[in-house]
C-alpha cells in the first residue's frame, strides 16, 4: 500500500474502533480497554515525539540554509515580500469570511448556559492565567520579544511561545551568512546541510510508524469524544467548518487558479497526505517536515523558496487559527449578548490576523490569544470555556487549513517571481543534484 492509504486506512479505522470503544466497551465495564487506550496513547506519543525532537534543529538549519542562499542575490527580498504579501491577503480574507459567517448565521443567540460552574473551570482558570500575563505586556515589548536575548533558551522553550524568536535568529543568521560566505562548499553550509538532511532522516524513521500513531491518536479522540462531543456547541462547531472549507476549497483555489495558473484540485490532491497528518496531529510544527518533503518533491518547488516559506509559515501563517478565532470571538459576543459595533468588529479582523501569527503551531495554541482578543472588546473572558469541549476537533481542521495555506503561499510565490530569479533557483538547484 502507499503511504497515503495507509494513513487514511489508520484513520478510518481509529475512528471506527474509537466509537465502538466509545458506545459498546466503556472503561468501567471492561478494564482491558483502558490498557490498549494507554498502549495507543504510547504509540501517538512516541510518534509526536520523534518529529518534535528534531523541529527545532531542523526550523534552525532549513531556515538558515533557505535565507543564506536566498540572501546571496536578489531572491531574498522577492520572496520573502511575496511571502509576507500573500500571508496578509489570505490572513485577511480568513478573518472576514469569520465575521460575516457569524454575523449572518447567529450561532451564539439565545445558547443557554451555566456562568457560575463556566468560571470556575480548571482549563478556563489556565487559559486566562496564560492570556493576562500576554496582555500584561506594553506594545513594544511583542517586538522586542521577536530578538532573543538568548537563542539557545528560546530554542529550548520553543513550545512554550519561543518559536518565532528562533526563527527570527536563524533569519538574521542566515542572511549574514549569506554575506561573509561565499562558495557552496564552505564547512558552516555543509554542516547544516548535513543537519538538515539528518533531521529529515529521523522524520522518515517516524513515518514508519506514522499508520499506527495516527490510528492511536484518532482512536483514542473518538474514544474519549464518542460522536455526541459537540453537545450544544455543534452550531458554532458547523459554523467554524463551514468559513474554514470556504477559505480552502474558494479563497485558496482562486489563488491557486488565478495566479499560479494551476489546477487547485490537481494541486489539492497531491497535498492529501499533509493534509492528512496536520489533521490527525493537530500541529503546524508536526506537519512542517512532511509538508517540506511535498513542497520539494511532489510539487516540485524550488527547495529554497520552500525551506523559507514553510519554516516561517508554521507558526507565521495561521490564516485557519485566525478565522476560528474571529469566529469564536463574535461567537461569544452573540452568547453574552454584547452587541459588537463595527469599530469592535474591525478591532476583532485586525487582532485575529496578528493573533494569528502569534500562535504557537501545537495543539491548543490560538485559546489564550483569543481570550486577549475578547477582553479587548468587552467579552467576559470566562466564555472560552463554552468551546473547550469542541476545540480539539476545529484544532484538527485549522490546523489542516494552516498547513495547507503554507503550501499554497510557496506555491503561489514561486508563480509570482519573476523567471530571471526562478531560473537561478532551478540552476542552482540542479547544480546541487548534479554534484
Amino acid at each position: 500500500m502507499k503511504q497515503h492509504d495507509k494513513l487514511l486506512l489508520g484513520f478510518v479505522l481509529g475512528v471506527t474502533f474509537g466509537l465502538i470503544g466509545y458506545y459498546w466497551l466503556p472503561a468501567k465495564d471492561f478494564p482491558v480497554m483502558t490498557t490498549f487506550s494507554e498502549v495507543m496513547t504510547f504509540i501517538g506519543a512516541t510518534f509526536l515525539r520523534l518529529i518534535f525532537m528534531v523541529v527545532v534543529p531542523l526550523i534552525l538549519s532549513a531556515l538558515m540554509l533557505g535565507t543564506m542562499e536566498l540572501g546571496k542575490g536578489a531572491g531574498l527580498g522577492k520572496v520573502a515580500g511575496r511571502s509576507l504579501l500573500f500571508t496578509i491577503l489570505l490572513s485577511g480574507t480568513s478573518v472576514i469570511i469569520a465575521v460575516v459567517l457569524t454575523n449572518i448565521l447567529k450561532p451564539g443567540a439565545g445558547l443557554v448556559f451555566d456562568k457560575v460552574a463556566l468560571a470556575q473551570n480548571a482549563g478556563v482558570l489556565s487559559i486566562q492565567k496564560n492570556a493576562m500575563a500576554t496582555q500584561a505586556k506594553p506594545w513594544y515589548q511583542y517586538i522586542v520579544d521577536l530578538l532573543p536575548q538568548n537563542p539557545i533558551d528560546s530554542a529550548a522553550r520553543a513550545f512554550s511561545g519561543e518559536i518565532v524568536a528562533v526563527m527570527v535568529f536563524a533569519l538574521f543568521f542566515g542572511w549574514a551568512l549569506s554575506r561573509v560566505i561565499q562558495s557552496d562548499d564552505h564547512p558552516t553550509k555543509q554542516v547544516l546541510e548535513s543537519i538538515f538532511q539528518a533531521c529529515m532522516k529521523i522524520i522518515g524513521l517516524a513515518m514508519v510508524i506514522a499508520p499506527y500513531a495516527i490510528f492511536g491518536i484518532v482512536f483514542n479522540t473518538a474514544y474519549r469524544m464518542g460522536a455526541g462531543f459537540l453537545g450544544n456547541v455543534a452550531y458554532y462547531a458547523l459554523v467554524v467548518v463551514i468559513g474554514l472549507l470556504l477559505q480552502f476549497f474558494v479563497v485558496y483555489a482562486l489563488f491557486i487558479w488565478g495566479v499560479a495558473r494551476t489546477n487547485p484540485f490537481r494541486f489539492f490532491a497531491q497535498c492529501k497526505e499533509v493534509y492528512l497528518y496536520a489533521f490527525t496531529t493537530a500541529s503546524s510544527n508536526a506537519t512542517l517536515p512532511v509538508a517540506m518533503a511535498c513542497g520539494e518533491k511532489v510539487l516540485k518547488l524550488p527547495p529554497k523558496i520552500v525551506r523559507f516559506v514553510l519554516t516561517i509559515g508554521a507558526s507565521a501563517n495561521q490564516n485557519g487559527s485566525a478565522l476560528f478565532e474571529g469566529v469564536t470571538v463574535i461567537f461569544l459576543a452573540q452568547v453574552f449578548g454584547i452587541d459588537l459595533t463595527i469599530g469592535q468588529q474591525v478591532i476583532v479582523v485586525l487582532m485575529s490576523m496578528l493573533a494569528g501569527v502569534g500562535t504557537a503551531g501545537v495543539p491548543g495554541g490560538a485559546l489564550p490569544l483569543i481570550v486577549v482578543v475578547m477582553v479587548q472588546v468587552g467579552i467576559p473572558p470566562e466564555g472560552i470555556g463554552l468551546v473547550l469541549g469542541v476545540d480539539r476537533f476545529l484544532d484538527m481542521c485549522r490546523t489542516t487549513l494552516n498547513v495547507g495555506g503554507d503550501l499554497v503561499i510557496a506555491k503561489l510565490v514561486t508563480a509570482s517571481v519573476d523567471e530571471k530569479t526562478l531560473a537561478a533557483l532551478n540552476d542552482e538547484q540542479a547544480t546541487v543534484k548534479a554534484a
